[in-house]
């Protein structure tokens, strides 16, 4: 078995999945434009996707209330530096500081503009 998607119920989901595709360069491989606005928004590789809906019968998490150790998207970067600058401009928060590890890697934890948090994984010997 591998990963399809992994789902988040959010406010405002068709703000939210456009702000994924311009700053995290997310597509969008299937959306209903009616509630409860689902996207399913694939990354880069194109293997595996989010799926950002608004039910209105289920809650919705209070994200920027969760620790970064209980919830975070992680996203490969190539320039963590470079990539906190950009995504700092465009709405997100910064949690803590840039970690530089012993081994090489570099991670920082973010929080988009709904308060769900991302963090951006530079490593020096790719997982994956």
């Amino acid at each position: 078995m591998r990963i399809e998607h992994v789902a988040f119920n959010v406010a405002d989901p068709n703000s939210m999945a456009r702000w994924y595709v311009q700053h995290l360069g997310f597509q969008i491989k299937r959306r209903v434009m009616e509630e409860p606005w689902a996207y399913f928004l694939a990354d880069e590789t194109g293997q595996t996707m989010l799926e950002i809906y608004g039910r209105k019968d289920a809650p919705v998490l209070d994200y920027a209330g969760q620790h970064i150790a209980t919830l975070h998207l992680a996203l490969v970067s190539d320039d963590v530096l470079g990539d906190v600058d950009r995504l700092r401009q465009a709405g997100c928060t910064l949690e803590g500081q840039i970690d530089h590890q012993a081994n090489g890697d570099v991670m920082a934890f973010l929080r988009d503009p709904w308060g769900l948090c991302l963090q951006l994984v530079q490593r020096a010997q790719p997982m994956l």
